[in-house]
């Protein structure tokens, strides 16, 4: 079974809007302040709504050039074009916005020989470059791996990679700690 992992931008608005009506009957908004934060958070696939996974797809379709307007990806995929343009600012595949960043991640692993090693081809195997390696003592003949990880135009893709090494046997399990 393979994971994907997409990341999701959560806006956090804080504004005080106010409501004028004008004689015409046509009204307007006055934002008086508005501070915008933005926080990502990294999921499966599992974890993510059906539609926001549909405007991932659609944007794949119009990047591909399979479809040429916006109207031709979100009939093909199902759903609306003001969902497409709602949430397609606010969702991408990992591996897309992963180029030229740092990623931080934790690797539960059994003490046997070579493990590491296999774990480190696996990263050399996507062109991955290997800023930073601890791994802790292990007790109970578990170790815990801390990798950082820095992602390169030719670095293939990330999520992959993360399933790969999940399914390498002796791992226990794999968490993404931040991407920089």
């Amino acid at each position: 079974m393979s994971s994907r992992f997409l990341i999701l931008p959560l806006r956090k608005m804080r504004s005080y809007d106010r409501v004028f009506r004008v004689s015409t009957n046509v009204s307007h908004r006055k934002t008086v302040e508005m501070t915008e934060e933005t926080t990502f958070y990294v999921l499966k696939e599992k974890a993510v709504p059906e539609v926001l996974l549909r405007v991932v797809e659609a944007k794949r379709l119009l990047d591909s050039g399979k479809c040429r307007s916006v109207a031709e990806a979100t009939d093909k995929v199902g759903i609306s074009r003001s969902s497409f343009y709602k949430y397609k600012e606010d969702i991408f595949p990992f591996h897309d916005n992963a180029k030229g960043k740092t990623i931080n991640m934790v690797i539960q692993l059994d003490d046997e020989p070579g493990l590491l090693s296999v774990v480190l081809k696996k990263v050399a195997d996507y062109a991955a470059n290997i800023l930073t390696i601890h791994q802790s003592i292990p007790v109970n003949g578990v170790a815990s791996l801390t990798l950082s990880v820095e992602v390169r135009k030719t670095t293939g893709d990330i999520s992959q990679m993360i399933v790969g090494i999940e399914q390498i046997t002796g791992i226990h399990y794999v968490k993404i700690l931040s991407r920089e």
